[in-house]
């Protein structure tokens, strides 16, 4: 890269170009969307009408969010063979930042369903574009530096991180608080300024990213030489599997929520359901497809392209341990960790909540500040774009603690029935039943008196009768109706107050989700740091410290959940194990995902980098499904085993591909052809 040509390099910002973070802060704001509605989408889903939600079962809304994820996933494999060959990386960038704020302002008219199906479809287009061409802009604006792409990727990752704690912290916030429009809105609103910005402030790149990426035909190899390297062009048959691969996913992938939702089922012969045949045979015929034609490019080039898949197994097996956080770890945070505080302990949460809100943000504004006096003056109205940003976080972040210290802990009482049922075996089982507005209470009912407690700024006496309404309807959530909300529906539940908590709060399940994002600003830094050191460890070796940093995290769980017996549906174990699990899950994502991204970049050749990137995240939705799969094995192992043992496998399972990483540490070397 001619650096006369642009910017990038002129301005140090932590020992990076200030170009850098003009992509860290568009990724974040992207990001802050993406996580922010992806916070509220399921809870809005599945909330009562009452509230504004759609009232739908858990199952038809995790179905519908399952295939949302799995397309975001699938069409940034489109947008990079777009850019590659016709768009270049920064006008796919800026094309789908445009379709996303398009959906996030769709969604937030939340109430109609077209707006809201609409509103998902464009995001889905619009991730196509942004998400590929942004991670591999850093490539190409790296091209000459590749020594520098561990610590730029793992800095870019921040921001990243820094826009899901933002985006789940406070869209989840204002939509619960406010509704679920501000919530989205929110989300669409910071999206428009992400694009601002990155259009403002895009002359820093020079000419880079404007002209699709040339149909370079070099290589390097061993000895840092450049060879002329043959090309793939996509024979008859690929074409073909391409089209019965394309279309077999998406028809799986769509039907899975329509088959749950409505009466449709497109994969359903002879009343026999062929969904789970047919994603296999197409993940099969995906595996072909690749290796056919990784085989058929020059032996360098072939090589680069196995470390390549060697490296998204690495990465499969790790996200399906890792995401358990958003599944079997969310379930363990709600049942079996004690999460009511009180008296002290409750004050110093308070205070720590208020801390681990604010510090993340000032570091991020203190960046914002490097930033600004290396760019200021040259890019005025990009960094007016930035500080019109922080200002809006700054006030959500003032309000939300204000009102988090103006709210109050109240003991209410209610009541359920229970009812005594006998299945076909004669087994009798009880079974509990919540008593709304609209309940008729069957004869052989048993009325069983509960209490639990709510939060809520309005100042209540003893006795006062209230409403409130089963959240995510499982008996363990409840929220404050207001009289006009309750007369709309008929899931009310009837509620007395017995007592004002004095300095006593739950901790929300959901609240744990941020220490992964909180963790990865306070040591991003550090890592970035440590791979540009003499100590940057080979590159099988760096996934290998992270699997092994996932299984302690597991270790964690797995000793802290050792007293509970089997079968338990509930416990209180300490909030620690849970606390040092995100930990080190995190110091393992730091070793993994965004060195990962560095190695594609430095691996794959240039006139095909975005199109590897779709690719690469295609890798990840594979992970993030075995999770899903893995995780609802967590009842059938407890019950038969404890829950103990389910964390177990998750220890040893990324320990020992661990060691499968160390060993492969000869053979990657020598498919890398010197690339470290």
């Amino acid at each position: 890269m001619d650096k006369s040509t642009n910017d990038f390099f002129k301005t140090q910002v932590l020992g990076h170009p200030a170009g850098l973070f003009v992509l860290f802060f568009t990724e974040m704001w992207e990001r802050f969307s993406f996580y922010g509605m992806r916070a509220l989408l399921v809870l809005f889903l599945v909330s009562a009408l009452g509230i504004g939600g759609w009232d739908w079962p858990r199952e038809n809304a995790l179905a519908l969010y399952g295939t949302y994820l799995a397309l975001l996933y699938l069409t940034p494999i489109i947008g990079g063979i777009l850019a590659d060959k016709y768009l270049g990386n920064r006008r796919a960038i800026i094309i789908g930042a445009v379709i996303m704020t398009l959906g996030h302002a769709s969604m937030a008219i939340e109430s109609n369903p077209f707006f809201l199906y609409t509103g998902l479809g464009l995001l889905v287009i619009g991730t196509g574009f942004f998400k590929p061409n942004m991670t591999s802009f850093i490539s190409v604006l790296y091209k000459d530096f590749p020594e520098k792409k561990d610590g730029a990727y793992t800095i870019f990752y921040m921001g990243v991180n820094a826009g899901a704690f933002l985006g789940i912290m406070l869209c989840g916030y204002m939509g619960e608080m406010l509704g679920w429009s501000w919530g989205f809105g929110l989300a669409g609103i910071f999206m428009l300024l992400g694009l601002l910005q990155f259009t403002l402030a895009q002359d820093i790149f020079g000419e880079v990213g404007k002209k699709p990426n040339k149909e370079d035909k070099t290589i390097k190899i061993d000895d840092k030489t450049e060879v002329e390297d043959q090309l793939n062009p996509f024979t008859l048959i690929d074409r073909i599997l391409i089209v019965i691969i394309a279309f077999a996913g998406l028809t799986w992938v769509i039907n899975d929520p329509l088959s749950k939702i409505g009466t449709v089922n497109f994969l359903e012969f002879g009343g026999t359901d062929y969904s789970s045949p047919t994603i296999i045979i197409t993940l099969l015929l995906f595996i072909y497809l690749l290796g056919s034609r990784i085989v058929r490019y020059s032996a360098v080039t072939r090589d680069k392209m196995f470390a390549v898949v060697i490296f998204a197994f690495f990465i499969i097996f790790f996200w399906a341990s890792f995401e358990q956080a958003g599944g079997s770890m969310s379930i363990f945070a709600k049942d079996y960790t004690s999460r009511i505080l009180s008296g002290n302990s409750a004050m110093i949460f308070n205070i720590v909540d208020v801390i681990i809100t604010v510090v993340p943000v000032a570091i991020i504004t203190w960046v914002l500040f490097l930033l600004f006096k290396q760019t200021f003056k040259k890019y005025l109205w990009a960094n007016l774009v930035l500080a019109f940003s922080f200002i809006i976080i700054w006030g959500l972040i003032i309000w939300k603690v204000n009102t988090n210290f103006s709210t109050y802990s109240y003991e209410i009482s209610y009541q359920t029935y229970q009812v005594t049922e006998t299945n076909d075996k004669g087994e009798a089982t009880v079974k509990d039943f919540s008593i709304t507005a609209g309940t008729i209470i069957p004869e052989n009912a048993v009325l069983i008196d509960n209490t639990t407690v709510i939060r809520t700024a309005n100042d209540f006496l003893p006795n006062d009768k209230i409403a409130i309404i089963d959240i995510d309807k499982k008996g363990a959530n409840y929220k404050y109706l207001t009289t006009e909300q309750a007369s709309l529906i008929n899931t009310n539940i009837s509620a007395t107050i017995v007592m004002k908590k004095d300095n006593e709060i739950q901790i929300p399940a959901t609240w744990f989700l941020i220490l992964n994002s909180l963790f990865i600003i306070a040591f991003a830094p550090l890592f970035s740091k440590w791979w540009e050191s003499k100590y940057n460890p080979k590159p099988a070796n760096k996934y290998a410290i992270g699997l092994f940093f996932l299984g302690i995290g597991f270790a964690f769980l797995a000793y802290g959940a050792a007293g509970i017996p089997q079968g338990a549906k509930t416990a209180s174990v300490s909030i620690i194990w849970l606390i040092l699990a995100y930990l080190f899950h995190t110091l393992g994502e730091l070793c993994v995902s965004p060195v990962g991204l560095s190695y594609v970049s430095k691996l794959v050749p240039a006139r095909m980098i975005a199109f590897m990137f779709g690719v690469w995240y295609l890798a990840l939705a594979i992970g993030n499904k075995t999770s899903g799969q893995m995780g609802a094995m967590i009842d059938v192992i407890t019950e038969k085993y404890d829950i103990s043992t389910f964390f177990l496998i998750f220890t040893f399972v990324p320990i020992i591909i661990g060691i499968i990483a160390l060993s492969l540490n000869p053979v990657l070397k020598k498919l890398m052809h010197g690339v470290k």
